[in-house]
């Protein structure tokens, strides 16, 4: 077993392992002028439950290598602007209806007020995968690059059954970044899970959108490195699934209880283990990568 060290503060934990560096840190939702200063960087609405000041970090000393999970990452991987192809945009099941009710020439309602708004995906959907962020000096840091996995080749792979076995785990982290009610149409979620263990560390970055009566939609990057490795090799998968609200509803273990459309993990296990739905948005996010990095 690898000797490592823990340390603690107040809004974060810290594990030392092999060589690593892993900082994870979990602070309150961010404050008014935390928000307005993270608002006028990304020029989109936050969510309204935004983790600023979250963060998961990895530093492989020996090879200077790190990997990051942030808030504004995360948020900066989503669409402003108008969404075209490929950007899976999603219209509230009773959208079409709602207006025609206030359109029609019987309406004897009167057209709501509105303001010109700068467009943007309201959904908060995001692919992304964590960044390697850059350094203050660009000229000596070193030059990694991810090449795809070879489908062959069982080291790049995540072993499933090593992360299912019952290992000491040394060091746990959840670090939610954004989470979103949607105006009360679902929600819109990102949270980032890791694990240490004897042989391994193991992430979990998972997107999760529910748009009631429309859609699911999840996006996963699993991030898997032995620490018996030699080169030091990062595994990284990436998995976007997203399926018709009624194909999940169909599910539920129990018919009465909705409790289940509720949970992320239940959520991600039904849709990866369906068929995949043709009739869907035609989302650049659906299918499945692997990739590796080796720390030389």
């Amino acid at each position: 077993m690898h000797p490592h060290q823990l340390f603690e503060s107040p809004n974060s934990r810290e594990i030392h392992i092999a060589g690593w560096v892993i900082t994870a840190s979990t602070s309150p939702i961010s404050n008014a002028q935390e928000c307005d200063a993270l608002q006028a960087a990304l020029r989109i609405p936050l969510p309204e439950m935004t983790f600023g000041s979250n963060f998961l970090t990895l530093e492989h000393r020996p090879s200077a290598w790190k990997y990051t999970f942030t808030t504004k990452g995360a948020l900066g991987a989503v669409k402003n602007g108008e969404l075209g192809p490929g950007d899976g945009g999603v219209r509230v099941g009773y959208a079409d209806k709602w207006l025609q009710s206030r359109t029609d020439p019987s309406s004897q309602l009167p057209m709501p007020k509105t303001v010109p708004t700068k467009p943007y995906d309201w959904t908060y959907t995001s692919t992304y995968t964590g960044h390697e962020p850059l350094s203050d000096d660009q000229s000596s840091a070193p030059q990694f690059t991810w090449r795809e996995g070879d489908k062959d080749d069982a080291s790049h792979t995540i072993p499933i059954a090593e992360l299912s076995r019952p290992d000491p785990i040394l060091f746990y982290a959840e670090i939610p970044l954004y989470e979103d009610e949607l105006h009360d149409n679902g929600s819109s979620s990102l949270l980032v899970r890791i694990r240490v263990m004897p042989t391994c560390i193991f992430i979990l970055s998972r997107f999760t959108l529910r748009v009631d009566n429309v859609l699911f939609r999840t996006f996963d990057t699993r991030i898997y490195h032995s620490l018996s490795s030699n080169p030091p090799r990062i595994v990284r998968e990436t998995r976007g699934w997203e399926a018709a609200y009624d194909r999940v509803l169909r599910l539920l273990p129990k018919r009465n209880d909705l409790t289940p459309l509720t949970d992320p993990t239940w959520i991600g296990k039904v849709l990866s283990e369906m068929p995949r739905d043709e009739n869907n948005t035609g989302w650049r996010g659906i299918g499945s990568k692997i990739e590796v990095s080796e720390l030389r």
